[in-house]
């Protein structure tokens, strides 16, 4: 689905690498776009450095003695290389982390509300953000006074992401919001996705392992491994690309998951010098 995209970059992640507890480099060099309005999706396996960077952008390295040692990060022309998770959230990026954390002991309407605590646009605005909620999320309308802790993964996941709204923030990050779904909750929590960016013109960064439903709701995405960038492009595009499709989607003729560093003819298209 194509999006109109502006040009300028909401968010502009240039040239970054991360290290943990000041030797452990995890990410060398990483850049990345994401236009205001558009939907960007950061693919790649387990470990190839996407949760890293998601932390990177959302200030929540520190706590676990990670650090940007070069490069920049600015959101909204701000630049916010290495600064906290709460300065970031008052910017208007606001993440969804992996694992649906929820508060199990509070209700889903309260955990709801908790996302307003950092808003300082006057309660009418979020009595009418929290009415819209559940109109985004019928399902949970069913389920208020439930402890978050006795519902469903999708469930969960649904609360977790109503929550981030209530923030109203201008660019949201989800990461791995397929992770331990049926398939049936993957496409519904996807559509929801699609339609938060377009009802709300909410800018979405969504990092994810499926890549074949990322790339269906996306309009640009970048491939990650070891740390690095190895590929991007539309959306489309990537969708059709073979080398995607053989080694990332796992759709092979001889079977097997191959990395792309083994594919030698393939030339990594720099964008960045």
């Amino acid at each position: 689905m194509e999006h109109n995209v502006p040009d300028r970059p909401l968010l502009e992640v240039n040239n970054i690498e991360v290290v943990y507890n000041d030797i452990i480099q995890v990410l060398r060099g990483v850049s990345l776009n994401v236009p205001q309005g558009s939907i960007v999706a950061l693919l790649g396996t387990n470990g190839a450095g996407k949760t890293t960077t998601l932390r990177a952008i959302s200030g929540l390295l520190k706590p676990e003695n990670g650090f940007i040692r070069d490069g920049y990060i600015k959101f909204n022309d701000v630049d916010i290389t290495n600064r906290l998770g709460t300065h970031i959230v008052r910017q208007g990026a606001v993440m969804v982390p992996e694992g649906r954390r929820v508060f199990k002991h509070l209700t889903v309407d309260e955990n709801i509300r908790v996302g307003s605590i950092t808003r300082t646009d006057g309660s009418r605005n979020i009595r009418t953000d929290h009415t819209q909620m559940y109109k985004h999320f019928p399902r949970l309308s069913e389920i208020t006074n439930r402890m978050a802790g006795y519902c469903s993964g999708g469930e969960q996941q649904m609360i977790a992401i109503a929550r981030a709204l209530m923030a109203a923030p201008k660019m949201l990050m989800l990461d791995e919001p397929s992770l331990g779904l049926a398939p049936l909750l993957v496409k519904e929590i996807f559509r929801n996705i699609e339609v938060i960016n377009q009802e709300l013109n909410t800018t979405i960064l969504v990092v994810e392992q499926n890549a074949k439903i990322a790339l269906q709701i996306s309009d640009y995405a970048y491939i990650m491994e070891s740390g690095k960038i190895v590929m991007e492009g539309p959306s489309k595009e990537l969708q059709d690309n073979p080398d995607v499709k053989e080694f990332y989607m796992g759709i092979t003729q001889g079977g097997g998951r191959k990395s792309f560093k083994e594919v030698k003819s393939y030339k990594r298209r720099k964008r960045w010098m």
